[in-house]
């Protein structure tokens, strides 16, 4: 089993920086790679950026040049680093890691961004 725990959401001023880290635990070798997504009220969760073991990235279109997702192995952490944020920012930010074995996918619990105009 692999546990996902967010933190560093919170309330922020439009144009302002916010970091939020993803602390895994348990069946770590399991992990092939980790992303970040989020889920606006009303709307599909949506695919934010993700990053490998070897620490290849892929982002959505929608985050690039403001978002960067970064990893610290020692730490079994990921990072979603925003900047120029903006209130359509505002949502609940998951966690995700693929697996190599069943059950190929694990979650956070979600942490709450709310930027304010």
């Amino acid at each position: 089993q692999v546990q996902l725990v967010e933190s560093g959401g919170g309330l922020v001023q439009a144009g302002g920086p916010l970091r939020l880290s993803c602390a895994a635990s348990g069946s770590i070798f399991n992990i092939n790679a980790m992303g970040w997504y989020r889920q606006a009220p009303g709307k599909q969760r949506e695919f934010l950026a993700t990053i490998t073991s070897d620490g290849r990235t892929n982002y959505a279109d929608s985050t690039k040049g403001r978002f960067t997702i970064s990893r610290d192995n020692a730490k079994n952490t990921v990072y979603l680093e925003m900047n120029s944020l903006k209130p359509e920012d505002t949502a609940v930010y998951y966690c995700n890691a693929l697996l190599r074995l069943t059950p190929y996918e694990a979650w956070g619990q979600g942490t709450q961004v709310t930027v304010s105009s």
